[in-house]
């Protein structure tokens, strides 16, 4: 069954494979032996490697050691922990945090403890897997509304007004398209309907608003959203998630979240490098500066080359290559000149939108660009 499975996502130019890289995460990587221009990375702030973020790491690995041992229930907490969902509420401005060990861990974990059969939730379209497999879990009943489409979504909310408990789940950045959700229409229709909000803000953490705090600081409605997931692991530049809300909310998490209760604390040591990074997005907002300013500089690039950037609003951006063979024919072209920017193909995306997904960092330098232009142009 196996081997008829994979000789069919062969044929069809879908067959995943693991790329080795030879060198730590940055700006540039290894890739067998050679040094290529690294746009698959969504270390946005350039933090990965950061020399601050490994003494703190370092200094906790010799007083703690390597992993937490036990879920925190079972084994009790770090102070670390606790310290850093203490600096994740303040820079969130939310009462509380619950840190996670991953974002896909959070999002099938909060959701199905939030609502349940009987509950109704209303998700876009082009949400994360994280999202969705988290809708699949609660049991509830999942209404999927067309991308961004608030019009859509008022449709559903106005046939489902009897529904007992409602939630409505979004990113606050779309990971594939770096489009952003229109999250003042989707409160306003909350408001209007009695429903909540949940907002993903992987993508958008350290990189959106006027002080790198996502999406939800970006349209000024940090008070105005229940549920706010983050992640540690992208612009942040270390690993793990969590959720920010009200007292009750975090509480009743603790009581009910299986991806929190039944798993493995996050490894003291990258709680330590977290809360290091927290500052540095505070200490050098330079480094948001320039991850914007080099995004404009190749958006501007390619548009001008005549690529499609798909509505992208972020420093993710991905140039539409049509189907799966052109997309995988532009993804090997591009590492032969010096580019490492996988094809993104179904089933991330649907068949007839393959594209080059190109992720830019605050790292990357204006040679990086330029050699980034260059290759393009000679696709």
């Amino acid at each position: 069954m196996f081997e008829q499975e994979l000789a069919g996502l062969k044929a069809q130019g879908l067959f995943r494979r693991l790329r080795v890289i030879g060198s730590g995460r940055g700006p540039r990587i290894l890739i067998e032996g050679r040094e290529v221009v690294n746009l698959a990375s969504n270390d946005y702030l350039g933090l990965a490697r950061h020399p601050a973020l490994r003494e703190a790491a370092s200094r906790a690995l010799g007083t703690y050691g390597v992993g937490a041992g036990a879920s925190r229930l079972l084994a009790g907490d770090f102070g670390l922990h606790e310290e850093l969902e203490a600096r994740l509420a303040a820079f969130e401005g939310r009462p509380r945090a619950l840190l996670f060990n991953s974002g896909y861990q959070a999002n099938v974990g909060i959701i199905p403890a939030l609502v349940e059969k009987g509950d109704t939730l209303f998700s876009d379209e082009l949400n994360h897997a994280s999202l969705i497999d988290g809708c699949r879990l609660s049991r509830a009943r999942v209404w999927v509304y067309r991308h961004r489409d608030l019009s859509h979504l008022e449709a559903l909310l106005r046939e489902t007004a009897d529904a007992r408990r409602k939630l409505i789940v979004t990113d606050g950045v779309f990971s594939m398209d770096g489009d952003l959700a229109p999250l003042p229409g989707i409160v306003a229709l909350a408001r209007q309907y009695g429903t909540w909000v949940m907002v993903d803000e992987a993508h958008a953490t350290g990189v959106l608003g006027p002080r790198g705090r996502g999406t939800l600081e970006h349209f000024g409605l940090t008070d105005q959203v229940e549920v706010q997931m983050g992640t540690l692991g992208k612009a942040l530049g270390v690993f793990g998630a969590y959720v920010t809300g009200d007292e009750g909310l975090i509480a009743y998490l603790i009581q009910r979240c299986r991806s929190f209760i039944f798993t493995t604390a996050l490894p003291p040591a990258l709680a330590a490098a977290s809360i290091r990074a927290l500052e540095l997005v505070d200490e050098e907002p330079w480094r948001r500066e320039r991850l914007w300013k080099n995004r404009e500089r190749l958006v501007a690039g390619l548009r001008a080359q005549g690529f499609d950037m798909m509505g992208s609003e972020t420093p993710i951006f991905p140039v539409r290559f049509g189907g799966v063979a052109e997309a995988h024919h532009a993804a090997a072209r591009l590492l032969d000149l010096g580019i490492h920017a996988p094809a993104i193909r179904p089933p991330t995306v649907p068949p007839d939108a393959c594209r080059i997904r190109l992720s830019v960092s605050a790292a990357h330098s204006e040679e990086d660009l330029e050699a980034v232009l260059l290759a393009f142009s000679r696709l």
